[in-house]
């Protein structure tokens, strides 16, 4: 089954925005790290909506904690620094897709040691930096579950 993971997030809504993705698409989520707020905070709560109770939900310190809790996972690095798109990624079922914080992204040292399993999404244009969070978790995780079937009704 695809994970998403998001290290250390600090934008409420963003997370909330991730979380009813995940509720919809039944999706476990992984909050590793500190986040920049509480989980009980409104604004996370109201980009929820209704759906926490639908939201598979687990905390974990550290990306090593995330990793003994995955160990068959492969981990899938989102950067804006990768040269590979993540339209030429071949995904698995068991895949973790791990995104960074909204304002520094992933650990550079975390993106050189996995180098080959981190991919980007295009940008066209090169006076945009980065997409929103949210809108990234949502890119990738239709795409990962478009190519592992999870759409066949």
């Amino acid at each position: 089954m695809i994970s998403v993971a998001l290290v250390e997030p600090e934008i409420p809504p963003n997370t909330g925005n991730v979380a009813r993705l995940c509720a919809a698409t039944r999706t476990p989520l992984h909050i590793v790290g500190v986040t920049g707020f509480r989980l009980d905070d409104r604004a996370v709560r109201r980009a929820g909506l209704d759906y926490w109770p639908e939201v598979t939900l687990r905390r974990h310190r550290d990306l090593d904690a995330l990793r003994a809790e995955l160990p068959g996972a492969r981990f899938v690095y989102l950067t804006t620094k990768a040269e590979l798109s993540y339209t030429e990624w071949t995904f698995d079922a068991g895949d973790c897709l791990v995104f960074g914080r909204e304002t520094r992204g992933l650990p550079e040292e975390l993106l050189r040691a996995n180098w080959e399993q981190c991919v980007t999404i295009p940008i066209l244009n090169p006076k945009v930096r980065s997409l929103n969070l949210a809108t990234s978790v949502g890119i990738v995780l239709y795409e990962a579950l478009r190519q592992t079937g999870a759409f066949k009704f």
